[in-house]
């Protein structure tokens, strides 16, 4: 019995396989996925520092932390900051550092990011593999690095905001279920 249900599922997977055709080959940029990476990091955090309400954007897990708001507001820093290292012809925003509202920080970490998809846009794949100065953390990197760099960092203050967000009884947008 055993021997006739594995035949019957081997030639089951083979006829499946046979029938199949293979997907059209589709031809990625490393621009297109660096925008669309970049693109969707901004939903996510847009989302995530949407969720806390505004009168929590002061709280902090511990008195040395960056409060919620300082978190937000942080992204839109360092994004800027290390943005201005592609050398791109879209105008750099002006980030107000002590911005406490929930809708000051908001547009902030917006406007950052809507600087950074400017940029990536100006780019072409060969451009984004050219090496730029950048600071001493980083040092020489291409421009696709300085992008990847800031996705990760915006994913680990991700990762802090969630903690406060949870801390305060609210549940990620990601974690949400209907």
């Amino acid at each position: 019995m055993k021997h006739s249900f594995v035949t019957a599922a081997a030639i089951c997977a083979a006829l499946i396989m046979a029938t199949t055709k293979p997907a059209a080959a589709q031809s990625a940029t490393l621009n297109q996925e660096l925008l669309k990476d970049w693109v969707d990091m901004k939903d996510a955090m847009m989302k995530l520092a949407n969720e806390m309400p505004a009168d929590k954007y002061s709280f902090k897990t511990t008195p040395q932390q960056r409060d919620f708001g300082q978190q937000v507001v942080h992204v839109a820093i360092a994004n800027v900051m290390n943005l201005k290292f592609l050398r791109g012809k879209a105008t750099p925003p002006v980030i107000d550092r002590r911005a406490t509202s929930k809708s000051e920080a908001m547009k902030a970490m917006a406007d950052s990011f809507d600087y950074g998809t400017a940029l990536i846009k100006e780019q072409t794949d060969q451009s984004m593999m050219e090496i730029v100065e950048t600071n001493q953390f980083l040092g020489p990197s291409s421009r696709a690095r300085v992008i990847y760099f800031l996705l990760g960092h915006s994913w680990d203050i991700y990762g802090q905001m969630v903690v406060y967000l949870r801390l305060n009884g609210g549940v990620p947008p990601a974690s949400q279920r209907p």
